[in-house]
């Protein structure tokens, strides 16, 4: 059996999106010819929310080896914050033991803590090891370069130059390459030439059904975020808010207004709750759905909570709640890996998306949900809003297409990974034969 070493500084019991795909694929490793361990940063280095619960999920035989990172009190008064740079040193210490004393045919890097990518390199030459990139969100991005201030990142200054000189160091000696997006392979591709000829797959997150039977066990200990009414209609969206996301909820308040004022019996009664939008320490959070919504006069009707709660609170909410939504960044390359989730959770469901995301594709392919794209004209996306209102309404509940949605589960994904690293392990070793 072949064994990969896989990089992900956030785990559990920490609740991080870029965490979820290596979660996920663990307990199905094995089934395909691959025994993984991972090094992840020590959960008291982080300031992550943390799920406990999280750790039901991973494979008893599982090894994690736990590494420290410098205190972020510390760092922080040099400007640098972030989990990547405060362990970066650790990793290399680390890997560098498990290295020189077992065998590893792989190291797959899978976390949007990019920085700690740089390290692929470094192995490589000392150990003679290919290495794998998973990119879930892009590295170095020109995406806010026209924005004004006001509305770019926090430290975007030196983030900026920083993932501009580091992204070269770890993408030109790659292996391989597995992306949430084709845009986002398609762009490493047009910069670094070289990779190619790279093993490389386009692989979503995938569907977990553990999580709900986890879940389960749990509604009673979990707390609902949104107060239940009769009278009342709750729709409800969990995760992260942003300026990109302005277009969507721009076209969904536009058309809730529309409702509201032309067909008051279907939207009066309506409430929707934005949980969980902003990554900030708990209160420190700064909202950026509530602004949106009272630019169209529409706050009574819009409640947003910046906090992040927990990821099986997050599921007990969406199965408490009477409709979901999930807006979408107005970047073709966004795909959205809480759509699957949602679509386990089998309540009417709205998407708002770029026509070109795969998340929206996902839906209407599995025949999951309303979809509003961003191309639609206000009167449009009017009409979907009121049909997903009514669907709601009737206790109409989607007729999902299980057996399209099996080609995005977890199980089905992590056999796609390892068809990757069988590629790039073949390659690599070609290659050193020829030398």
């Amino acid at each position: 059996m072949k064994k990969v070493l896989i990089i992900s500084p956030y785990f559990p019991p920490a609740n991080t999106a870029d965490s979820q795909r290596v979660r996920m694929s663990l307990p199905y490793f094995e089934k395909f010819g691959w025994e993984a361990e991972v090094v992840a940063v020590g959960e008291e280095y982080i300031d992550a929310v943390k799920d406990p619960l999280l750790l039901q999920s991973i494979p008893a035989s599982t090894k994690i080896h736990r590494i420290q990172a410098f205190s972020k009190k510390l760092t922080s008064k040099f400007g640098l914050g972030s989990v990547a740079l405060r362990s970066l040193w650790y990793y290399r210490k680390k890997v560098n033991q498990l290295l020189k004393t077992a065998h590893f045919d792989l190291i797959y890097f899978s976390t949007t803590q990019f920085p700690v990518c740089i390290l692929g390199a470094y192995w490589k030459r000392k150990f003679n090891i290919p290495y794998v990139i998973d990119m879930q969100d892009p590295w170095h991005t020109d995406y806010y370069q026209d924005k004004p201030k006001s509305q770019r990142p926090k430290k975007y200054w030196f983030s900026y130059r920083l993932n501009k000189h580091l992204e070269p160091i770890a993408l030109k000696s790659a292996d391989g390459l597995i992306s949430v997006s084709k845009a986002y392979i398609d762009t490493l591709h047009q910069r670094y030439p070289q990779l190619i000829d790279k093993p490389h797959q386009v692989i979503t997150f995938g569907a977990f059904e553990l999580d709900f039977a986890i879940a389960q066990k749990t509604y009673a200990e979990s707390k609902l975020v949104f107060p239940q009414t009769e009278n009342k209609l709750n729709l409800v969206y969990i995760g992260r808010g942003g300026e990109d996301m302005r277009s969507s909820l721009q076209l969904l308040f536009g058309a809730l207004k529309q409702g509201i004022g032309s067909l008051p019996q279907l939207f009066e009664n309506i409430k929707l709750y934005f949980i969980g939008t902003s990554y900030a320490p708990a209160g420190q959070g700064t909202p950026t759905i509530a602004p949106v919504a009272e630019e169209f006069g529409i706050s009574a009707y819009v409640t947003e909570y910046t906090d992040r709660i927990g990821f099986y609170e997050s599921i007990n909410n969406l199965q408490h709640a009477d409709g979901l939504i999930i807006i979408g960044s107005d970047q073709a390359a966004y795909t959205a890996s809480k759509a699957y989730p949602y679509m386990l959770s089998q309540k009417n469901l709205l998407g708002i998306f770029n026509s070109q995301s795969s998340a929206g594709k996902v839906i209407q392919q599995c025949n999951a949900g309303h979809l509003i794209t961003l191309n639609q004209s206000p009167t449009e996306a009017f009409e979907v809003l009121k049909n997903f209102i009514k669907d709601i309404l009737s206790h109409r509940t989607p007729q999902t297409n299980w057996s399209a949605f099996a080609q995005y589960t977890a199980n089905y994904l992590t056999q796609k990974q390892v068809d990757v690293f069988e590629q790039v392990t073949q390659q690599f070793g070609k290659a050193v034969n020829q030398k």
